[in-house]
């Protein structure tokens, strides 16, 4: 993973802010295979955004009634992968970490072309913990 700096003076996190910050990932990879709902919201500020591709919701308890439905549903049985490919350091207390992965729907044992994403992460520190302001990801590739 790399951690970039801006030509501007915005000071890039510590090691330690750096592992604190690649862990969130792993939380929600955790929650996710836990189908824990409101673990996986718990990862947001309260007003955090969650976009997937034709979803928007705002809000930790949009977020949370969400991801509890879609765990019965789409998600059902389902668990994500991935892993942080930059930090970009936005200012004190914020960073963007773009990460990839994706979703490896039950029944199937790795993670296919189609289904494998890169998303953006706009983490914030608050009382001592990195939170999700916005999550937005996307197709890793394009159809051809």
């Amino acid at each position: 993973m790399t951690t970039s700096t801006p030509a501007s003076t915005v000071a890039g996190p510590t090691p330690e802010e750096q592992a604190e910050i690649a862990a969130v990932p792993a939380q929600m990879i955790k929650h996710w295979a836990a189908h824990d709902a409101d673990a996986f919201a718990d990862l947001f500020v309260e007003d955090g955004t969650l976009i997937l591709p034709g979803r928007y919701k705002k809000g930790r308890e949009a977020i949370r009634s969400f991801m509890a439905k879609s765990f019965q549903g789409p998600y059902q049985g389902s668990r994500v992968i991935g892993e942080p490919i930059d930090i970009k350091p936005l200012g004190p207390g914020a960073v963007a970490l773009i990460t990839q992965g994706g979703v490896i729907q039950a029944g199937e044992e790795q993670l296919t072309d189609k289904a494998a994403i890169r998303a953006s992460w706009i983490l914030v520190k608050r009382d001592g913990r990195w939170r999700l302001a916005v999550y937005h990801n996307c197709p890793r590739d394009l159809p051809a």
